[in-house]
């Protein structure tokens, strides 16, 4: 970053009513990290900003501005991205697109300490795992080649000095078993298996044997890696998560496996979503669709169509959101179900209906409250044909069919369901449940003056509290 950049981004903020530092202070970081844009508000508010000018300075009325400070959420990325634009943030702060204002303040934070540092540096990782991506997908293979490691190596015990296909079949019925172990129960309950499978499985790489069953190897250790990250996704370790995912994509570009490739970039894709940056997931998601399609796989391709949809509706574009909806569906219906790989054969009609359920569920909480009636549906759907093998997932599309009932209006009912998602999360080990319960309790919230809505807001903050 040139000096010339500094000071064009410097004369920018000359005059503004916000001070730069600001947007510097611990609050004021989490605040917009997490898009809480009330609490934003409210922290300009102690420093001296009135409504009038936030109003002014956002392009809203100021009764929005009044209607945000008493807890209106603020989820439409349009929205977002011009409070972030008019109050001066670099947007990057909130997890929208990454400009050249926050590019450098990154490159200025070099003497920073703590979590400004910390959440300065995720923004910066997105940005390199993402150009890791597309070496990986556009380019040569580059397994080996990296300058640098992405995750330390555990200590590992000793490995065949030659290996058969059986050695590696050990290693897929391992990983197939452990993966089955996350489903049910959570990524916290079995990612020490996996990573001391890895710790083995990876010594491997270094025995001899024949070309096939090298070649086979790679894929093996490829899908335990990208296992290894989605389990440490899920009990909030995202560097852990992002370092298995660099190496799965690693290996699975040196067994020339296309499928995994665009698993690997669907799963990290998804980190992201949950960090709430649908623009670096998109950006992976797109990667990962141009490796589904070299692959033939039409299952890979619709997996792809159905988080670039999430994406979509995360930023609020309803039409992007729907059409490639259409579209995942089309594929699914022309996917050779029978003979899909492992890792994608996950995505059965089952997660068609509840991928649906989700983005709908988003689109009525970002873009018009009416895509309840499809989102409804197709989550019942979904949970219904839910066994208990796979109860994550039934406790996600719980709290999303709940807070479809209360956004519709249906308090009572809504109120039952999410009764249920909280008494189906009982037991599981995954941090990515309380977050995606988070758009309940916020409904719930809003209609406390309703007896059922302020039960099942008081249980849902008890199970926050535990």
């Amino acid at each position: 970053m040139d000096i010339g950049k500094i000071s064009k981004v410097s004369e920018t903020r000359k005059g503004h009513p916000v001070p730069p530092d600001t947007w510097e202070e611990r609050d004021m970081r989490d605040a917009l990290a997490a898009r809480e844009i009330s609490t934003v508000y409210r922290l300009l508010r102690r420093v001296g900003i009135s409504q009038r000018q936030i109003a002014a300075m956002t392009g809203q009325s100021q009764s929005e501005v009044s209607e945000i400070l008493k807890g209106r959420q603020v989820m439409a990325y349009d929205v977002l991205a011009r409070i972030s634009d008019g109050l001066g943030v670099p947007r990057g702060y909130m997890g929208l697109a990454y400009d050249e204002a926050t590019a450098v303040q990154v490159v200025s934070a070099a003497g920073a300490v703590g979590g400004e540092q910390a959440e300065e540096g995720e923004a910066v990782k997105r940005r390199k795992f993402l150009a890791h991506a597309a070496q990986v997908t556009m380019g040569a293979a580059v397994f080996g080649s990296a300058p640098e490691a992405w995750a330390a190596s555990p200590a590992r015990t000793p490995a065949p000095g030659r290996i058969g296909m059986t050695d590696v079949r050990q290693v897929e019925a391992a990983t197939r078993a452990l993966r089955a172990l996350d489903y049910q129960y959570g990524g916290g309950f079995c990612r020490d298996a996996v990573v001391a499978q890895l710790s083995w499985g990876q010594q491997m790489l270094q025995s001899n044997g024949a070309d096939p069953v090298k070649h086979r190897l790679y894929v093996a250790l490829a899908d335990l890696h990208s296992l290894a990250g989605w389990t440490s996704f899920d009990t909030g370790l995202v560097d852990s998560a992002r370092g298995h995912f660099a190496n799965a994509l690693d290996l699975a570009k040196q067994g020339d496996n296309h499928p995994l490739v665009a698993n690997v970039l669907y799963r990290m894709g998804r980190v992201y979503l949950h960090q709430n940056a649908p623009d670096d997931a998109l950006k992976l998601f797109q990667l990962g669709q141009i490796a589904a399609q070299e692959s033939g796989s039409e299952l890979a391709v619709a997996v792809l169509c159905a988080n670039e949809a999430w994406a979509y509706a995360m930023m609020g574009n309803s039409t992007q959101a729907t059409k490639l909806l259409g579209r995942t569906k089309d594929e699914f219906s022309r996917a050779d179900l029978e003979n899909a790989e492992s890792w994608v054969k996950f995505f059965n009609e089952t997660d068609v209906h509840a991928m649906i359920g989700t983005v709908h569920t988003v689109l009525a909480q970002t873009a018009d409250p009416s895509h309840t009636k499809y989102a409804i549906p197709a989550l019942t759907r979904a949970i219904d044909s839910y066994g208990d093998d796979m109860a994550r997932s039934k406790t996600f599309n719980l709290s999303a069919l709940a807070t479809n009932h209360l956004l519709d209006g249906d308090i009572e009912h809504g109120a039952k369901i999410g009764r249920s998602a909280l008494d189906s999360a009982d037991g599981l080990k995954s941090a990515r449940v309380k977050d995606r319960m988070k758009p309940l309790l916020i409904e719930a919230e809003r209609r406390k003056n309703n007896a059922d809505a302020r039960d099942l807001a008081e249980r849902l903050n008890a199970f926050y509290a535990a």
